[in-house]
């Protein structure tokens, strides 16, 4: 019996994982960071759904951390195979996931200074940097479109996906118990758009019996994105930015966004399409990423235009915690481009913190933005939030361009998935969120029966055959909720709440109204 389970990116945008499992070998698919709510960040402290000493093989798609975050806290568990990727992956995870160990046990450490001032327990991280790189010795890389055995049974061949320096769409043949026809699968990964500025179109094989397709947005059309119009509309947003007085401050992924972007604003500035301008690289991870995409620029679209740009006499790369906290101390006008992309953790909350309230200021989203992230809380136009215990009041420009994001839209998706046909069993819609896969199930329901699209929610696993899926009731209850997955959670409300006590009790004209409605609150919470 072949099965497959979806321990994450179901029904979500994060913590990508699923399993493929024969009566031979398990086989992991991408172990990644879950992010969003607190309540669905609560599962990366959690045991594995499985055992990971009993897995065969890892096989990550690429190296972003909602793809590969977990890999050194599966290998802490018990995991001792390999993990096959490609080589520019590899690279990329070698910088990447000690770095997020680095940023995991800072945050604790912060967390524990004020859980002992609360007399609460103290926290350990996921993992640490050192177990990060302890992980970096059991990569195996591989090329592309090269046939891999991982386990027995089941060998990979990894295609371009279009998406990151190193991404892949993973083809997986699943031989036959009696000797008969192989099952084959395909994991798109993540499909980069048309126009993508570092990569090619995306490629992969058609015919196969099942495709796992991510979906993230698959309910959006975006408007003609060619490189002239996208480096138009971004000048458009530098100059309002400009006119407003303030910084630009850009919450950007430091892996491949932050290049991207990089390489755009230097063409406008050395065409002269916008002043010379002072641009900050605030991100440790992302200066080494820069570098190693430099290192590969042999492999990449445009790959010398972004040497040219790391070169710019007007960039500045800050490295250590005083150069980031002293950026807040600049006048005129400049652009900080900082981690992390959804505004939930690192160094660009700090300079949100310092910003944010004054309404000369302009925060530029580049990317998709989970819920229950600072981000997406922004995005919808929270006029408060809070920033490490602080509340915050919202006057700076919020803005949005969503051209530099690394996902294919909902056309470039239907056309990828219409060039993989004939799909024998069934496709799998995965990160994505609800109405990105309900978006993306009617826009193939004239190339794909509706019988054979599945969304799978968290920790539904289908057993797979040559005629079709069908959902396996393994008798474990999800990890989560289904309804609460990829929704604010009882944290964000109570952010929310007590933005809200704030306000109502600086808004009573006197002491005695104030009194008055605390006395009313605590009465509330006694009859509660």
């Amino acid at each position: 019996m072949v099965t497959l389970t979806f321990h994450g990116a179901a029904h979500a945008v994060t913590g990508s994982c699923f399993l493929l499992q024969t009566d031979a070998a398990k086989v992991l698919i991408d172990c990644g960071l879950v992010q969003g709510a607190k309540s669905e960040r609560e599962l990366n402290y959690r045991p594995f759904p499985f055992d990971p000493s009993a897995l065969d093989a890892l096989v990550l798609t690429h190296a972003h951390i909602d793809h590969s975050g977990l890999v050194p806290k599966l290998t802490g568990a018990g995991f001792s195979g390999s993990i096959f990727a490609t080589a520019p992956t590899a690279d990329l995870c070698r910088i990447m996931l000690p770095d997020s160990g680095h940023i995991q046990e800072m945050e604790v450490a912060q967390l524990n200074r004020r859980n002992a001032r609360r007399g609460r327990k103290q926290v350990t991280p996921i993992y640490t940097a050192q177990a990060a790189t302890q992980a970096l010795a059991q990569f195996s890389p591989v090329a592309y479109e090269s046939w891999q055995s991982v386990a027995p049974g089941i060998r990979i061949r990894f295609w371009n996906a279009g998406h990151l320096l190193g991404s892949a769409s993973v083809e997986f043949e699943i031989a036959s118990g009696n000797g008969g026809k192989p099952l084959r699968l395909l994991a798109s990964g993540d499909i980069g758009p048309e126009f993508k500025l570092l990569h090619p179109d995306p490629d992969a094989p058609s015919g196969v019996d099942y495709v796992i397709c991510e979906s993230t947005y698959g309910d959006r059309d975006r408007s003609d994105a060619s490189e002239a119009q996208r480096r138009a509309l971004l000048r458009k947003e530098v100059v309002g930015a400009m006119e407003a007085g303030g910084a630009l401050i850009i919450p950007s992924f430091a892996v491949e966004r932050t290049q991207e972007i990089l390489v755009d604003l230097a063409h406008l500035i050395d065409s002269r399409a916008i002043p010379r301008t002072p641009i900050f690289i605030d991100s440790p991870l992302a200066t080494r990423a820069s570098e190693t995409f430099a290192a590969h620029a042999h492999e990449l679209e445009h790959g010398e235009a972004l040497r040219e740009a790391m070169r710019a006499p007007y960039l500045r790369f800050t490295e250590s915690v005083e150069a980031s906290k002293s950026l807040d101390r600049l006048g005129g006008f400049h652009i900080i481009i900082s981690a992390s992309g959804m505004a939930d953790a690192g160094r660009v909350r700090h300079h949100l913190k310092h910003w944010l309230w004054k309404s000369k200021a302009t925060v530029l989203f580049v990317g998709f933005q989970a819920q229950g992230t600072l981000g997406r809380i922004l995005q919808e136009g929270a006029d408060r939030v809070r920033i490490m215990g602080d509340e915050i009041r919202v006057r700076a420009r919020i803005r949005t361009l969503d051209l530099y994001s690394g996902h294919a839209d909902g056309a470039g998706l239907r056309d990828w998935i219409a060039d993989r046909l004939p799909i024998n069993g069934g496709i799998f819609l995965t990160h994505g969120e609800e109405s990105a896969l309900n978006g993306l199930a009617d826009r193939i329901a004239d190339i794909v029966p509706h019988e054979r699209i599945h969304m799978p929610q968290l920790d539904d696993c289908f057993t797979l055959t040559p005629d079709g899926a069908a959902l396996y009731e393994t008798g474990h209850h999800p990890r989560v909720p289904h309804e609460a997955v990829a929704h604010q959670d009882w944290s964000n409300e109570m952010s929310r709440l007590i933005l809200d006590l704030n306000e109502a009790i600086e808004a009573e004209a006197d002491a005695r109204g104030k009194r008055a409605l605390i006395r009313k609150l605590r009465r509330a919470l006694e009859e509660a």
